[in-house]
Order: C-alpha cells, then structure tokens, then sequence
C-alpha cells in the first residue's frame, strides 16, 4: 500500500520520509551530553514496543511515506532480540541505518550484511584514551576505534559522530578530519544541545563559525572544498582535496537547519516526536495496544510541528526555554 494521504506532511508543506526508532533507552557508555551523571528512571520492560509492534508501527509510518528508517538508543545493539528486529524491519521497503556507540558491531556485521544496512554512525567523542574515558566514563575507546577501522574495510557507509564541547575536545577537530585522509569515513561534528541533565549552556557549544575559523586556520582554501549535501541533510559537507573520506558540521543550535526538516522519532516507549527541540508526544504505543488507529494521532502530532525547532527560532530563545529542564534526557528520547 502506497501513501494516499498527506498524513506526514506538516502545515509548511515539509513531507516526512524519515522514521528514527530507538530501541531501548539502555547504554553501555554513560555519555556526559546525553546521561545525566546519576542515570535516568528506565521504563518498565512492558512499556517498551516488541519487536511486533516496532514492526508493526513502523509499518504504519511506511506505508504513508516513510522510505528511510534509523535505529537508534540507548544503544539499539543492548536489545536482545535486535536481530529479530532487524530481519522485520529489512523486508519493509526503506533504506536502513543505524547509529551505535560502536562498541559491540563486529558481532552485527554478518546481520548488517544480511539485511542490508549499509549507513552506520559510530558515535565517537574524543581520540584521547582520558578523555574518552571522562566523557563516557567507562574504558572502551580502543574497541570503539578498532570497530570504526574494521566497518570501513567491510565497505559500510559510516559516518562517525562528534559531540563538540568547549575546552574539552574542541582541540581535536583538526585531529578528526586527519582520519579522512586514509579511510573513507565521513566525521560529523555536532554542536552540543540541551536536554535534560546534561548540563548544557551555551558556553560550552563550540558554533559552526567557530569550527570553521579552526578548519580555515589548519587548511588553505586551496584545499578545502565544499562538497554538495544531500536532499533534507542536516550536515554542511566539505573535504580535503586528496584526502579518502570527509567531514560535516551539524549546526542544529547556531543555524538550525528546519526548512527542509523530514524527520520524525519514535521513542523506545512508543512515543512520538515530532521535533528533537519539542518537549510535547504523542502516545502511540498506548493507541496501538487498544486496538485503536494511530494514524490520526501522527497526522495532528505532525501537523502541530512547528517551523523552527520547536518554535526556538533564535539562541536567545533556546537560552531562555529552560528545555534543558523540560525536555527528555537524550538516551530516553533516541539519536
């Protein structure tokens, strides 16, 4: 059954084609800018979806015009029955990704292969052992790294994911694009956003601008190129002339990127968000239990998205928000 409604499109014209679903909100890293220091409240067992009803929700959301589906946590590879998922989910006809703290995929990679996943983000904050180890706190970077090395040579997409924090690794950036120059990666910088118990504030977010004066600083303009982003990509993409791979700077907090937003989030618990700035949910697991439709519920939470970042549309205003104190911490709401 194809679309035949607008069900996924908003009331600025935006169609949403793009479905993250995390699975669980269990991790095994404890990542400052994502888990408050004192863990979260987890939620019961059986106010998680199954694997049925991942399925089954996904399906729902593919058959009104989602084509792209991505896993997320938590760490989505925790989940017992993540193969299990994972075969339900390939026979629906989307693109599959996933994004992973890295630290357990070379046990996946016959099932990536498998069932098609071929977009793989590896989440990796630092390329010091130390400070790997105080922004994670546990000590894992060398099978994080490794894992990075072994899904390039398997010929995966992968893209690895850097959270920028001022005067903490901030200082490695020029570091992270070196990695492109012998390996067909793809390094994302991430400016750090506010969410519940992170402790954010906006001294600690190293800006678009600032990343690029560090970037011009370390490489001429000679050598720089700016490469063409894709169709709806959050990331502003460039390279180093001779170098394999390449880098992007997602710039969700100093120039959000909202006009060509096609992104939904589906939470481990069956919630609906319609916006990572949003503190607002829809219920659709609850729906889904009681026999009743959930496509009316998607269409009024897609059509209540705001145009800009949930209606933040400047820093002075995300400042003020306190949505560091309303939102979900970002395990419990999924990459």
């Amino acid at each position: 059954m194809g679309p035949k409604t607008n069900t996924l499109t908003d009331t600025f014209g935006r169609a949403h084609s793009y479905l993250r679903i995390s699975l669980t909100e269990r991790c095994n890293l404890r990542c400052t800018y994502c888990m408050p220091a004192a863990g979260v409240p987890l939620s019961p067992k059986a106010h998680l979806m199954t694997a049925d009803e991942v399925y089954a929700i996904a399906k729902t959301f593919v058959d009104h015009g989602v084509t792209k589906i991505r896993l997320t946590g938590g760490e989505p590879l925790v989940r017992k029955d993540f193969r299990e998922i994972l075969q339900k989910l390939a026979s629906l006809p989307v693109r599959m990704g996933i994004t992973t703290n890295g630290i357990t995929v070379d046990r996946f990679i016959a099932d990536f292969k498998k069932n098609n996943l071929k977009d793989i983000n590896v989440s990796l904050d630092s390329l010091d052992i130390q400070k790997f180890k105080d922004i994670t706190r546990r000590d894992y970077f060398e099978r994080v790294y490794n894992n990075i090395l072994l899904l390039e040579k398997e010929g995966f997409n992968v893209k690895v994911n850097v959270v920028l924090i001022k005067d903490f690794n901030d200082s490695e950036i020029v570091d992270f694009i070196g990695l492109t120059k012998d390996l067909n990666i793809s390094v994302r910088f991430i400016e750090f956003m506010p969410f519940d118990g992170n402790k954010w504030n906006v001294k600690k977010m190293v800006s678009y601008a600032e990343i690029m004066k560090l970037v011009n600083t370390a490489y001429t303009s000679e050598k720089l190129l700016r490469l063409q982003d894709a169709p709806n990509d959050t990331t502003k993409n460039y390279s180093i002339k001779g170098f394999k791979g390449s880098f992007g700077i997602i710039s969700s907090v100093s120039n959000p990127f909202c006009d060509s937003c096609n992104r939904l989030r589906l939470t481990a618990n069956g919630c609906l968000k319609n916006c990572l700035f949003s503190s607002s949910e829809s219920n659709l697991l609850g729906l889904f239990r009681e026999g009743k439709s959930i496509i009316p519920s998607i269409a009024k939470a897609v059509k209540a998205k705001q145009k800009i970042r949930g209606e933040m549309d400047t820093l002075e205003k995300l400042k003020e928000s306190n949505l560091h104190s309303k939102n979900r911490s970002m395990i419990t709401i999924g990459g």
